[in-house]
């Protein structure tokens, strides 16, 4: 369930901030009843940029491989890169 709180709250930076490391989630903010700020734990942030990260990397190849790129058998690639870079 996300953690919704109106403008007013960031008066109180501490409770925020305690929310925010207590719940590991972000803290969604309001400005007159909309949507208007999402504040979130530099670690929560740290995962969430993370996560993207790998989601990139799977899309790109998932496009790469719809485009006919050339697939490799798993074992025979990494023992060609221990034989290259292990000696």
């Amino acid at each position: 369930m996300p953690i919704i709180k109106p403008i007013t709250d960031l008066r109180n930076t501490n409770e925020i901030s305690e929310i925010c490391h207590k719940q590991q989630q972000p803290v969604f903010i309001t400005k007159n009843g909309y949507g208007d700020l999402v504040v979130m734990s530099m670690e929560t942030y740290e995962e969430l940029l993370s996560t993207n990260q790998i989601d990139k990397a799977i899309f790109e190849a998932e496009r790469e491989v719809a485009e006919g790129a050339e697939l490799l058998d798993a074992r025979g690639a990494l023992g060609e890169l221990r034989r290259k870079h292990l000696g």
